[in-house]
């Protein structure tokens, strides 16, 4: 039987421990913290298709999507995943917005995604409290969310019952090798043995591969949410504008936004989003704060003056060239890396489990992992030790 750690217990962590696990590896997963208290515990649960232009990750989000019903079908106390695949819609505002958004979609269209434009007939009966000033909008059924706390939770405890085991508090501290091998990694409470070690730290993985002896560079990216008081239902899908796409592809490291909107089963709306490369300074901006609430009332009007309850930020794990970092570390043996997702991982992380099990087990994959390799440029840059 194939021994297995898992450093993280985050989402990525989570669902890599109880895939691994399903495939009869004994699983330890390490957590220095509380398990999905970090990144996934500041996420809003996205489950998306519609913000992926053609290529491998939007390859790889068709994989989740698809895998995700029955992952969450056979967790035993799943109910707390909320899962709800109510779908999509993307909303220009400007003339050039619309350009741009009906040409992504034509794309994502020769894609095989289902992306359906909406005219204001369509729109106002499907979101009638938005905008009327849209240009143009465009409907993914594809697009789902779920509450990623308690979809975590639920993926770990599954893997806890199928025999693996959960240390928290319990950190990485460095690397015990052995031929060129890693063959532990030392805690505080000492040393912990295995075939393979997977860094599923989220924005810590550069950290924890550092500690291990070799180069990573996944960076954090900082986010904030507004979560409002409970309202009666007034937004009925995840609704975001087209500037949303640009943000999410870009490296700058100011401050970029756009508006996000959708629902909770709770009745609160969520109202995003931002990005900012900030490290790990995880102070709350008034001024982040304001903006998002600015686009956001652009596209619902009627928001004005609902009391939002609080605000949260978190850090996602980023790579420049936006992709996901999946599969064995060329440069020490043993080392496996499931990192990277930037704000996607909850969506991806079916997938990516899935990946990383056909991968450490010698199989193909049902999507092409080449695109997510360690060794590529954006994540260990030339010249760059290990």
């Amino acid at each position: 039987m194939t021994r297995v750690v898992v450093m993280g217990a985050g989402m990525i962590g989570a669902a890599c421990a109880r895939e691994l696990a399903l495939a009869d590896c004994s699983v330890t997963v390490l957590e220095r913290g509380r398990p999905a208290a970090a990144t996934t515990a500041h996420g809003e649960g996205n489950v998306l298709v519609s913000d992926k232009p053609p290529g491998p990750e939007l390859e790889l989000a068709r994989l989740s999507r698809r895998l995700w019903p029955g992952v969450l079908d056979g967790l035993p106390g799943a109910g707390g995943a909320e899962w709800d695949p109510k779908g999509g819609i993307v909303v220009a505002t400007t003339e050039p917005g619309a350009e741009a958004l009906r040409e992504f979609a034509a794309a994502q269209r020769a894609a095989d995604v289902d992306a359906r434009e909406l005219d204001a007939a369509a729109l106002a009966a499907a979101e009638p409290h938005l905008t009327t000033d849209v240009t143009a909008a465009v409907h993914y059924p594809e697009d789902a969310q779920v509450q990623p706390a308690g979809a975590a939770t639920a993926l770990l405890a599954h893997a806890v019952r199928l025999g693996a085991e959960l240390r928290t508090g319990c950190e990485v501290l460095g690397a015990v090798t052995r031929g060129g091998r890693l063959t532990g990694v030392r805690t505080p409470a000492g040393t912990i043995e295995a075939d393979a070690f997977v860094n599923a730290a989220g924005p810590w993985s550069g950290e924890v591969a550092a500690r291990l002896g070799v180069r990573l560079d996944v960076r954090p990216r900082r986010g904030e949410i507004l979560v409002t008081a409970p309202r009666p239902p007034t937004v009925f899908h995840k609704v975001y504008d087209a500037d949303y796409v640009g943000a999410v592809g870009s490296g700058d490291g100011e401050l970029q936004s756009s508006a996000v909107v959708e629902s909770t089963r709770a009745g609160t709306i969520l109202l995003g989003s931002s990005r900012r490369r900030v490290g790990f300074d995880d102070r709350t901006r008034p001024g982040v704060l304001s903006v998002i609430a600015r686009k956001a009332l652009r596209l619902f009007p009627s928001l004005a003056g609902v009391p939002v309850m609080r605000a949260y930020g978190g850090f996602r794990p980023y790579v420049a060239d936006h992709l996901p970092v999946i599969g064995a570390d060329p440069a020490l043996a043993g080392l496996w890396h499931a990192t990277g997702h930037e704000g996607a991982g909850i969506g991806l992380a079916a997938g990516t489990a899935a990946v990383l099990r056909d991968l450490l087990h010698g199989r193909a994959p049902e999507v092409e992992a080449e695109p997510f390799r360690v060794d590529r440029p954006a994540v260990r840059p030339e010249g760059a030790p290990g």
